[in-house]
């Protein structure tokens, strides 16, 4: 029983919701820290203000804020600036002194509000505490109790308002760090960005097993594959994988058929066949016998080669990894063996000149050892007889074959050379067609299916068949990919 997968567009909607969802999240979170926090600062200003106006005339101080008169015995200190000397101050102590006057009484001079802040762990400096001109003395103490809320510290004021004693103010409610809000603007933007690294990566992995597929699926021809494909994934890479497999089913059934009836057709024929042989062996004309015989050889071999091609075009053979160089050499060998004028083209060797430096003056040359051997994955059977094809197509209508083998890093290329041929390589172009013949074959024995075979093998491998004009006669080369 198959499971239900969702679709593209069930998907779209699922990721589209995730990302509004946590947008809206880190967007509560963000801005919602971001106005507690304004919120914090703008309490700490107020407090400021309103802590002037109890310095000045006496009133009570704020909620959160405690002003304690420094002992008179501790007076003395605070008046010659020594604050981290008074009794139950941090040590060591970091001290920054401010004075505060209205900036309206600026020119007519005015009650003037010293102010010292002590922290055992932060240094303030003046010139953040003191804000611009312009601004009365309450609020330039509410810019100073704002920055204070700021900051995680504990900071300890001391104030003294014209000639007044000096005043402890405790504030930690409102400027200490247990004051502060929570800031979850962090945790909004690592929630953000999370629901985008799943969306991406939800993304990025249904868009992966379709370009998987497509892959595996692109070399089929040239690697094989299974009978059948399976693939995870939407609903619309399951309804692909369903239309490739039906696909492959019925194009493997009709050419099973195919070579199916051809095999028939040759076993049918092999019994007329052999009745004709006997009954033309009893005509006494030689000439017509021979004829006969002829016709019938003819007639036989179309057949089996049609149904060499079919079988090419099933390409049972499982390809796996063989060395090039062993083939090539075997084939030339097996020619060689029987008086053929085959010949395999020895690479010259690479020569590498080594430039000049501070401990050689001199360019030396240096030969290559010869390569190693050429391997590539490749289905040996089908490839050797397109080898053999190509030999045999030199040896008819070239008298010699001269056979090349080279390659780079992703393909690998058999060249074979006739000698002195009449045709073009623009002409055999148009000889891969089968049963397509060229004009100088009357006198040759053939059907007009090695370069069709030929081609289909090479596209099994993943390249291809092309022709060319050569030094010696025409070329045909036979692409191959390695891997």
């Amino acid at each position: 029983m198959r499971h239900w997968r969702p679709s593209l567009r069930h998907l779209g909607i699922i990721w589209a919701g995730t990302a509004f969802l946590s947008g809206a999240m880190a967007g509560a979170l963000w801005f919602g820290s971001r106005t507690a926090w304004e919120a914090h600062l703008g309490r700490a200003y107020v407090a400021g203000v309103t802590l002037y106006d109890s310095l000045a005339r006496g009133t009570a101080p704020p909620d959160g804020v405690t002003l304690t008169p420094v002992p008179a015995s501790q007076q003395s200190r605070a008046r010659d600036g020594a604050f981290a000397a008074i009794d139950g101050m941090p040590s060591p102590a970091f001290v920054a002194q401010v004075s505060i006057r209205d900036a309206s009484l600026e020119d007519l001079g005015g009650v003037v509000l010293r102010l010292a802040i002590l922290s055992g762990d932060l240094q303030y400096e003046v010139a953040n505490l003191v804000p611009g001109a312009g601004r009365t003395a309450p609020e330039k103490l509410g810019h100073i109790t704002r920055l204070l809320a700021n900051y995680c510290s504990h900071p300890v004021l001391f104030a003294q308002m014209g000639d007044a004693p000096w005043q402890r103010i405790d504030g930690a409610p409102i400027w200490g760090c247990e004051a502060q809000p929570r800031d979850t603007r962090l945790l909004g933007l690592v929630l953000a960005m999370l629901a985008l690294a799943a969306i991406y990566t939800r993304l990025t992995d249904s868009a992966s097993r379709f370009e998987t597929f497509a892959e595996t699926l692109g070399s089929r021809r040239r690697l094989g594959g299974p009978q059948a494909y399976a693939a995870e994934g939407p609903a619309e890479l399951d309804a692909i994988v369903q239309a490739v497999n039906s696909y492959l089913e019925a194009e493997r059934d009709q050419l099973s058929r195919r070579a199916l009836v051809l095999s028939g057709v040759s076993h049918d024929l092999g019994t007329p066949a052999t009745r004709l042989r006997l009954r033309a062996a009893l005509i006494a004309d030689a000439d017509l016998r021979e004829k006969f015989d002829t016709d019938i050889d003819r007639m036989t071999g179309m057949i089996e080669g049609v149904l060499t091609y079919t079988r090419s075009e099933l390409s049972h053979e499982e390809p796996r990894q063989i060395s090039l160089t062993s083939l090539v050499e075997s084939v030339v060998d097996d020619y060689q063996d029987m008086g053929r004028p085959v010949e395999l083209v020895t690479p010259e060797p690479r020569v590498m000149e080594s430039a000049a430096n501070v401990f050689m003056a001199r360019r030396r040359a240096t030969t290559l050892p010869e390569p190693k051997r050429l391997l590539v994955t490749a289905r040996p059977i089908a490839l050797r007889r397109a080898l053999e094809n190509l030999i045999d197509n030199a040896l008819k209508y070239g008298r010699r074959a001269r056979v090349d083998l080279t390659a780079d890093s992703s393909f690998a290329c058999i060249t074979v050379e006739d000698e002195g041929t009449e045709q073009r390589a623009e002409e055999l172009e148009a000889l891969i067609q089968p049963f397509r013949r060229g004009p100088n074959a009357g006198a040759v024995d053939g059907f007009g299916l090695g370069l069709t075979i030929v081609t289909a093998v090479a596209e099994q491998h993943g390249g291809g068949l092309s022709f060319a004009n050569g030094r010696h006669g025409l070329r045909a080369m036979l692409e191959i990919c390695r891997t």
